[in-house]
């Protein structure tokens, strides 16, 4: 069925006109259901969700490679008609964020009949950068990526759309309020436009919207958490600059094996009983490692002082009763952690080891955050504590189980998916290895300076890993070919 369609000034979209040739902006509603519009209804937002009322929206950015004879017209109706069909299920996020009326602080998604996405249609028109300048793992301009993401529309949107037209292929970006639903939540969307798009009929099943299946008696809470929550102002930004740039770094599955080794060894060696190590663990530690590394190279005043690592947990499975995995809505907590920054810093065995101990007990101390009250209260506290400290922390967005590279239009599996609102979080991003050799992806964003560091710290780190492979060497490592290398090699 057709997608209900309400035009809408391209001016809706601030972007710099040097950048993108906004072609169309409409209005994506619901299909209709049995011939009628979805009824008006609210859903409350949980503690869960005003934790993230005041953040910046999560933006992600597809990148597909389209054959020189593609029908871009056909592609975009397509994109359009499924998009609608997906937001049948998934009413909320074409609804509202709005204060319940007569209420002071009781935050509600609110969906009435005429609400719809925004959907852009532009042209990327800047200097004539094709589809393989944009798409790639190598670092790049944040001012060249970022106007691929759409800017949500005033008035309480929660997700917006756009399909950007390059030189060579097309670009979905995807804008979404963080309170209305986690990451689990957005990228099981996208998997049903997915669905959708390419007629399959075996898509995911719907969305559950029940909040009741978040227990919180007597909202103790959501009373707890809106008090709590930060303004606005008080939010941690980066503040983006010209030289502002961002990368995608692989680690193959023999890399992060080679840490679980490393790390293992490094224990024995101090006596020290080993971390428990997953794939997650041993990423996490690499790259905070070398991100502390790279800050230490810049010449910052490094001692002693705990810095931190902080990363959300889905904790569905964990609630009692536990919440369906198709639970639209946020089901995250945070798991935090300190280490020193001089040992943190440490190259070779010693930072690595420090590293994935750090994270470990973060993921120990994260899975039982929801078993009581007290101790989901106690992230706030955590929180307020790191921020006291000020020696930094480092957040992280997006996660290896969203499979993001499975989310295939019709025309092919994205060859590059960003999160280019790191760039503004710092937070680094985290998505499976699109190549399905079982390693993982991580993008960052950094100023010039720090991204030349932070690569030099990542190509020692990976050579560290692997001194006893006579066919390799530093000059081996590049940014988007550490998965490819490793095949090769190991």
């Amino acid at each position: 069925m057709a997608p209900t369609q309400q035009h809408l000034p391209p001016t809706i979209l601030s972007v710099p006109p040097p950048i993108l040739n906004v072609l169309e902006t409409t209005l994506v509603a619901p299909s209709l259901s049995a011939g009628a519009a979805l009824p008006e209804s609210s859903l409350p937002l949980t503690f869960f969700d005003v934790l993230w009322l005041t953040t910046p929206p999560v933006e992600r950015v597809f990148f597909y490679s389209l054959a020189a004879d593609a029908g871009v017209a056909t592609i975009l109706s397509n994109l359009k008609a499924s998009l609608s069909q997906a937001l049948h299920a998934y009413y909320p996020l074409a609804g509202r964020l709005r204060l319940k009326p007569g209420t002071a602080d009781r935050y509600e998604l609110h969906y009435q009949p005429g609400d719809g996405v925004t959907f852009t249609v532009a042209e990327y028109s800047n200097d004539g950068a094709d589809f393989d300048e944009l798409a790639t793992d190598e670092p790049k301009k944040v001012a060249k990526i970022a106007p691929l993401a759409p800017t949500l529309p005033e008035g309480g949107a929660l997700l917006a759309l756009q399909a950007t037209v390059l030189r060579g292929g097309l670009a979905i970006g995807m804008a979404v309020h963080h309170a209305a639903c986690d990451g689990a939540s957005s990228t099981r969307f996208l998997h049903a436009w997915s669905a959708a798009s390419t007629g399959a009929a075996d898509g995911p099943p719907p969305p559950v919207t029940d909040r009741a299946l978040v227990n919180d008696p007597g909202s103790r809470l959501y009373d707890f958490f809106v008090k709590a929550m930060p303004t606005a102002d008080q939010m941690e930004r980066v503040k983006l600059s010209d030289d502002q740039f961002f990368a995608t770094f692989t680690l193959s599955k023999e890399d992060i094996q080679r840490v679980k080794d490393v790390v293992a060894a490094e224990a024995g060696r101090r006596g020290a009983a080993p971390p428990r190590c997953s794939s997650l663990v041993a990423t996490f530690g690499f790259i905070w490692s070398c991100y502390q590394r790279a800050k230490d190279d810049a010449g910052s005043n490094i001692g002693d002082r705990p810095t931190y690592l902080c990363f959300p947990i889905d904790h569905r499975s964990r609630m009692k009763p536990p919440v369906p995995d198709e639970y639209l809505g946020n089901c995250v907590g945070a798991a935090m952690h300190a280490a020193p920054e001089d040992q943190l810093a440490a190259a070779g065995a010693g930072g690595l080891f420090i590293a994935c101990t750090a994270v470990a007990a973060a993921i120990e101390e994260g899975v039982g955050g929801v078993r009581s009250p007290e101790t989901i209260e106690s992230w706030i506290v955590r929180f307020k504590e790191a921020a006291v400290a000020g020696t930094g922390m480092l957040t992280v967005a997006g996660s290896p189980r969203f499979r993001v590279y499975e989310v295939d239009m019709g025309f092919g599996r994205p060859a590059k998916v960003d999160i280019v609102s790191v760039a503004r979080t710092g937070a680094m991003a985290v998505a499976d290895d699109r190549s399905s050799c079982g390693g993982m992806e991580v993008g960052i964003s950094l100023q010039a300076a720090g991204m030349q560091r932070f690569q030099k710290s990542f190509e020692d780190a990976i050579a560290f890993l692997h001194p006893l492979n006579p066919s390799f060497s530093c000059a081996d490592v590049k940014v988007v070919t550490v998965c490819e290398r490793s095949r090769s090699t190991t």
